[in-house]
């Protein structure tokens, strides 16, 4: 089901970084999610839930220490070879620079994820990681959209606001797209 054109992203929120003086910052996203940790464990780890909603696909499951995938951004067709260094199920999930913690809350799973990104897109990568986590909670509601990723996130409704909420609220500039 594709219904991506009805939707529009709300306020940035749920977001921060931690600023270093080399090239590559540390965004840290959270969202409350109303679904157990067992299940976003599977949306995080499964390829073909993956390929629902993530920026990016793995060609085998994430859900164990040493698991080797290559996974692909949709941006960059060029795989990367990636190997799962923590695979505490369902609570935290490591691979490349990026970390995902999963906590039970009352009413259900406190996602966070920490990502390594060069600090000119931290923006971007705060709205591309916004719209995937609104495509991920509607997909585990049983109302999924067709992944919004890439190009295609940078032509939704409401990704310029977002690019310019991130990077006002991290005192960060606002990448210009290459023409």
């Amino acid at each position: 089901m594709n219904d991506s054109v009805q939707y529009t992203p709300g306020p940035a929120s749920g977001a921060r970084v931690v600023k270093s003086d080399g090239e590559k910052w540390t965004l840290i996203l959270v969202r409350e999610l109303r679904h157990s940790p067992e299940k976003v464990w599977q949306a995080l780890t499964d390829p073909a839930q993956l390929r629902e909603w993530a920026p990016f696909v793995v060609d085998g499951s994430m859900a164990t220490v040493g698991a080797t995938v290559n996974l692909t951004w949709v941006s960059n067709p060029t795989p990367i070879k990636t190997t799962v260094t923590r695979a505490d199920a369902p609570w935290v999930l490591e691979y490349n620079d990026t970390r995902w913690e999963l906590e039970e809350t009352a009413t259900g799973t406190r996602l966070t994820l920490w990502t390594n990104i060069n600090r000119r897109f931290v923006a971007w990568g705060a709205a591309g990681w916004h719209i995937a986590f609104d495509v991920l909670d509607r997909l585990l509601s049983g109302n999924p959209i067709s992944r919004i990723a890439g190009a295609d996130a940078m032509k939704s409704a409401g990704w310029q606001r977002l690019v310019g909420e991130y990077a006002k609220q991290f005192g960060a500039e606002t990448p210009k797209p290459n023409k």
